[in-house]
């Protein structure tokens, strides 16, 4: 029976506000406890523009159809707009996922200065962003964070050693195949790195012959490891695309999936260490963490 976990990023605002509930009462419905990763502090979504000259971001948001899936105002956060607070804007939600039973974590402070900048940024300014996010996590859960997803699946030596200096349970800030111990650059790193192995909504959406109906059975077709992880966003499978998302969860069910939690794959695989390297990926702009392949 083939193993899958269910991970959320949350990335802006509106998939915080409205996309998250909507996901919570699908989990709840369904029975699933997925891995949920909250970006704390200010929604600057309007500032991923800058992305625009890199290969493949046009063409992305273009088959993603952006301006309606993530909204108007949020693509002027940070810029036309003033950057608002996701978290604090409505606690309870965050309480909510956590009193539920969801494997909560942290995704970043704000997502588009880490994911753009985080090659220039040092580790005392990384380790002050993750400690306010962390603070709040535990103000309002009552526990300190045991993980974190770095934001489009961005590295550096100074995000792993902060991770490492937290005692972080895991993380997952890789794509590949199964869970490993992280070694970059030489360097061996704790924790056990969880890697997104099938493909996004918005990398494959769009392309020759994947559409609302298809989409289910690509991921499902894609779920031939033995530790299977798929990374959904509130923006996307908790608003527009949440009944494409319930067709696949039942399929999945259909077809013998046991849904399981990042953290579950974290304290039952038995990890050896693997190289990290910085590499592409189809239907993704820009460069991203990769396990290197077996």
């Amino acid at each position: 029976m083939k193993k899958l976990a269910i991970k959320v990023d949350i990335d802006t605002l509106r998939g915080y506000r409205e996309g998250v509930p909507q996901m919570l009462d699908l989990f709840k419905k369904h029975g699933i406890k997925a891995s949920i990763f909250f970006s704390f502090g200010p929604d600057n979504s309007g500032k991923a523009i800058r992305r625009i000259f890199r290969k493949g971001f046009i063409s992305k948001m273009m088959r993603t159809k952006a301006p309606s899936t993530y909204g108007i105002k949020t693509l002027m956060y940070g810029t036309l707009l003033p950057a608002p607070m996701i978290v604090p804007s409505a606690p309870d939600i965050f309480a909510r996922a956590s009193d539920e039973g969801h494997d909560c974590g942290v995704h970043a402070w704000d997502h588009v200065y880490v994911q753009d900048e985080l090659p220039g940024i040092t580790k005392d300014e990384f380790l002050s962003l993750f400690e306010r996010s962390a603070e709040m996590f535990e103000k309002l859960s009552g526990s300190k964070p045991l993980s974190c997803a770095a934001p489009g699946w961005q590295i550096s030596p100074v995000s792993l050693e902060v991770q490492e200096e937290a005692g972080l349970k895991y993380c997952s800030d890789t794509r590949g195949h199964s869970p490993f111990i992280p070694v970059f650059r030489g360097r061996t790193y704790s924790p056990v790195q969880i890697p997104t192995t099938l493909p996004t909504m918005d990398e494959i959406m769009g392309l020759p012959g994947i559409d609302d109906d298809s989409i289910g059975d690509v991921w499902l077709k894609g779920m031939d490891k033995e530790w299977n992880v798929l990374t959904v966003h509130a923006e996307m499978e908790g608003l527009s695309k949440i009944s494409v998302f319930e067709k696949f969860i039942l399929k999945a069910k259909e077809n013998g999936a046991l849904f399981h939690t990042l953290a579950d794959y974290a304290r039952d695989s038995a990890p050896k260490e693997e190289n990290i390297r910085i590499g592409t990926m189809t239907g993704r702009a820009g460069t991203l963490a990769l396990q290197e392949e077996k």
